[in-house]
């Protein structure tokens, strides 16, 4: 990935290993602390990304992990992060 970090394709929230691998083909299944999203599950299309997304704003974009919640968080910033061919 081009970023300083990786990011999950559905919300943009900052990962500390990349979750589609290396190779950026390779999923993890780890669950992503912010929208719950499950890497190589639930994000498998651009599609799936799109819908999961929107499931997840509608319900209030609240963070799966809470504790994890950044106190100066911005939806709008976050969103920033996610590659632009996932958007």
């Amino acid at each position: 990935m081009t970023n300083e970090f990786y990011a999950c394709r559905v919300c943009g929230a900052e990962q500390l290993d990349p979750p589609w691998g290396e190779d950026d083909q390779t999923p993890t299944y780890e669950i992503c602390d912010c929208c719950g999203v499950e890497f190589g599950y639930e994000d498998m299309s651009v599609e799936s990304i799109k819908d999961y997304r929107q499931k997840w704003v509608e319900r209030g974009a609240n963070w799966f992990r809470k504790k994890y919640k950044p106190e100066d968080w911005s939806l709008e910033n976050q969103f920033q992060n996610i590659p632009e061919q996932y958007r």
